[in-house]
């Protein structure tokens, strides 16, 4: 039988299941979009740059059981997308990026888009493919598929010539995608030797990242088993539900609140599962993690990588948490109401602490997050960008549902959340999507809010509106006691939301906090997003930032540190 190659690519798509493609239609993918266009299961969404789309894909795959999806042009799509594939692939997140290429039937160099891309993108992907018969397409989107999400997930690029889209090619079936079981096999004496350390400990604890974000039941079970505290990395906030008494907070270094310090503090066993103990998990590796490791990963690079573990574990979350269960006797320590107690008793003093902290006329964290986890159901979603605002809300926001809260992490793209709430919405249009967002951040991707506005979904973005870089800014002032280039030039947000089609709120002191998010989610209720200009105060560090600053610093030596400390002083002194 004959197909055209952009046939083949929706029908591979739509076996993949495959909900939404994100992009921007150019001369190399007319005809994929002129098929997307039949399809009844898929919908291609247009969005004003391709940066935005890749962060679109990313949030569909991180909220949603469907892949995240591009379909891009070559060359300055893929640039203009790189960011958001760079983000997925850092953070573990499975994406299938589409491209046209040029033609390939023809004698001439120096056609349009005429680039190689595969060296770029084999370092931001897990694969790439350049297809050259049309035999090849459905099998290798399929291949691509299984490739995204083996393992640790990542992004697949797979590149298509025009000619191949555009002319009917000899094939000779349709194949259908078939899901193939994990190979791997988990030793059984890892598991008995992970058991035989965690009976004989006085003080263990858990260490959860995103990669344990489908075992949420089991964490719950093995964290009540074992009475112990649960902390959990920055991108895994969600893994972990919040309102459990054994939570304790991101991190449990010396970056972390005080309800994870604390319940860490004597750990003489960690269960670390599904994190790298990456820098920011860790607190810019600050952390220190007990002689007696029990390491659960999928990705074999990241067992040993930065501490070394007494038993390593490569496999799937789910599966090595039911065979740990399975192995771990019934008689465990009983439930230690001092410890539950002990948790509640320090969250409730870190945030009494921000209460009393004087934020002048401007809006205070501890009583914005307090007002918006009210204002919000278990099952609704906040997505986040990077900067201040990300540990502000990573330490006073808690987050009741899994993959409830997403932000760039590892990567730690600014830019993020704008895009990134739009298709968390497209995928949940029943959910309030709450967006937290510094101005910086803000200003990079806003005008993608035109997209939300076009499909008519209501998604709300609190811009943190200080008018500096102030994540950045905090660290520079304690450094230097000075901020070089993280003023922000002037930035008028109901102009923003007038350009985009949303409305505008503005949320200026703190008696207005809660009427100000009534009427937002009024208003993005009847599907139209909303912008509020938060005026918030930053000037109470978080423990993250002052924890992470302090131990970079312990780390310089000796005569580092005094000409920093000395410099810092000097111009304090001379104001």
């Amino acid at each position: 039988m004959k197909r055209t190659g952009a046939s083949l690519v929706v029908y591979a798509l739509e076996q993949l299941g495959v909900r939404y493609t994100f992009g921007i239609p150019g001369v190399h993918n007319t005809e994929i979009y002129d098929e997307l266009n039949k399809s009844e299961q898929i919908t291609p969404v247009l969005v004003t740059h391709e940066g935005g789309a890749s962060f679109m894909a990313d949030a569909v795959s991180r909220v949603s059981d469907s892949t995240g999806t591009l379909v891009l042009v070559p060359a300055a799509g893929l640039t203009h997308a790189a960011s958001g594939i760079g983000e997925a692939f850092v953070d573990g997140v499975p994406m299938l990026i589409i491209s046209g290429g040029v033609r390939t039937d023809l004698p001439y160099r120096y056609q349009l888009h005429q680039i190689d891309m595969h060296p770029l993108l084999a370092g931001l992907t897990k694969k790439t493919y350049l297809i050259e018969r049309h035999e090849d397409i459905v099998p290798t989107l399929l291949e691509a598929y299984r490739i995204a999400h083996d393992g640790e997930p990542g992004p697949v690029y797979i590149e298509i010539p025009v000619n191949l889209q555009l002319f009917p090619g000899e094939i000779s079936s349709l194949p259908p995608f078939q899901a193939t079981p994990s190979a791997l096999v988990i030793a059984p004496n890892q598991i008995s030797d992970a058991v035989e350390m965690l009976r004989k400990a006085k003080r263990p604890g858990l260490f959860v990242g995103w990669g344990a974000r489908h075992a949420r039941e089991q964490l719950i079970a093995l964290a009540e088993r074992l009475e112990t505290p649960v902390a959990t990395t920055l991108q895994g906030l969600s893994v972990f539900p919040a309102n459990h008494p054994l939570h304790t907070g991101f991190g449990f270094g010396p970056a972390a609140v005080p309800a994870a310090r604390n319940a860490f503090r004597d750990c003489d066993c960690l269960v670390a599962i599904g994190t790298r103990f990456a820098e920011i998990a860790t607190g810019s590796f600050g952390v220190q993690v007990p002689e007696n490791l029990i390491h659960i990963d999928i990705n074999p690079d990241a067992l040993n990588a930065n501490y070394p573990a007494k038993v390593a574990i490569q496999g799937d979350a789910t599966a090595v948490l039911d065979a740990l269960l399975h192995a771990l006797p019934q008689d465990m320590p009983p439930q230690s109401q001092a410890l539950r107690s002990r948790i509640q008793a320090d969250k409730a003093a870190y945030l009494k602490e921000w209460f009393a902290h004087d934020s002048g006329d401007r809006i205070n964290p501890g009583h914005f997050f307090s007002t918006l986890r009210r204002q919000l159901d278990d099952e609704d979603f906040v997505v986040v960008d990077d900067g201040n605002h990300t540990y502000l809300t990573a330490e006073l926001m808690p987050i009741h549902r899994a993959a409830g809260f997403i932000c760039p992490t590892d990567f730690n793209c600014m830019g993020y959340a704008v895009p990134a709430a739009i298709a968390t919405k497209l995928c949940h249009p029943d959910r309030r999507v709450a967006t937290i967002v510094g101005d910086g951040a803000f200003m990079m991707t806003c005008m993608e809010i035109v997209t939300a506005t076009t499909l008519k979904l209501g998604v709300i973005y609190y811009v943190f509106n200080d008018g500096e870089l102030a994540q950045i800014a905090q660290a520079q002032q304690v450094t230097y006691n000075r901020t070089p280039c993280t003023q922000l030039g002037q930035l008028n947000l109901e102009g923003v939301a007038l350009a985009t089609g949303a409305h505008y709120l503005a949320l200026d002191n703190a008696g207005e906090i809660e009427a100000v998010m009534a009427q937002a989610n009024e208003v993005a209720a009847s599907g139209r997003p909303v912008v509020v200009n938060v005026k918030i105060d930053y000037s109470k560090p978080t423990c993250f930032t002052k924890g992470a600053v302090k131990t970079n610093f312990s780390r310089f030596p000796l005569g580092m540190k005094m000409r920093f400390a000395g410099r810092a002083l000097w111009r304090k002194v001379l104001g």
